[in-house]
């Protein structure tokens, strides 16, 4: 694998670089949000090991950057935050994983490389279906009983978004960092988002999105 290791405090970065090392993956490092932005623009890699305290920020805002913009690059957060509502934040703003420091390195890796076995099996398969409503993540094009859907790219991403789970109830907060990148002020962005996809849908459609009260939304069959 190679991985990416966000993380200012040196002796934390060494040892995990040192040991994914040894085990022979390729490793780089950055010690804030900045050095790590300009790492990736300049290459691809296998995860991203994140931090969350880093000198010019919360690296959920890296995270939250990355989703929005559609890399699915696999991420493990790393914190000394441990509470529920903190892994909650953290998988809301586009984690894939959460280990509390401290931590072991025979643990970390272990979790990457099941990240990694996760997003091949995502990638072999890019198309996100529920009944004949389609989403093919590699093109980005939306299909219903056959029919293109002319949706703009925040549409695509929330519909990406409720076809991940298309059984599941996926709270305002949630979508709007999934389209956005970051929770929104106000609830108009997201309840127009919601109006032009249903309106791409149309009303006779075999599956509409539907409002559950006081949770969110989700995907339901007609």
């Amino acid at each position: 694998m190679r991985l990416l290791i966000v993380e200012d405090d040196r002796t934390i970065a060494e040892n995990i670089y040192e040991y994914l090392e040894s085990r022979g993956h390729e490793c780089d490092y950055a010690d804030c949000i900045a050095a790590a932005a300009a790492l990736l623009a300049r290459g691809p890699f296998d995860a991203l090991v994140l931090d969350r305290n880093l000198p010019d920020g919360d690296g959920l805002a890296l995270a939250r950057r990355l989703r929005a913009a559609g890399n699915a690059i696999p991420i493990l957060i790393l914190t000394a935050h441990d509470s529920l509502e903190d892994k909650l934040v953290g998988f809301e703003s586009g984690g894939d994983d959460y280990l509390a420091k401290p931590f072991a390195l025979q643990e970390l890796e272990v979790r990457l490389s099941a990240l990694m076995r996760r997003g091949t099996a995502r990638r072999a398969d890019p198309v996100l279906r529920h009944g004949e409503l389609e989403f093919n993540g590699a093109t980005q094009e939306a299909r219903l009983r056959g029919r293109v859907l002319a949706l703009p790219p925040k549409a695509l991403r929330l519909l990406g978004e409720l076809l991940s789970q298309p059984d599941r109830v996926f709270s305002r907060r949630e979508l709007e960092i999934a389209v956005w990148g970051h929770a929104q002020d106000s609830s108009d962005n997201l309840r127009s988002m919601l109006h032009t996809l249903r309106r791409a849908l149309g009303e006779d459609a075999p599956i509409q999105v539907r409002n559950v009260h006081g949770l969110g939304y989700r995907l339901v069959r007609c």
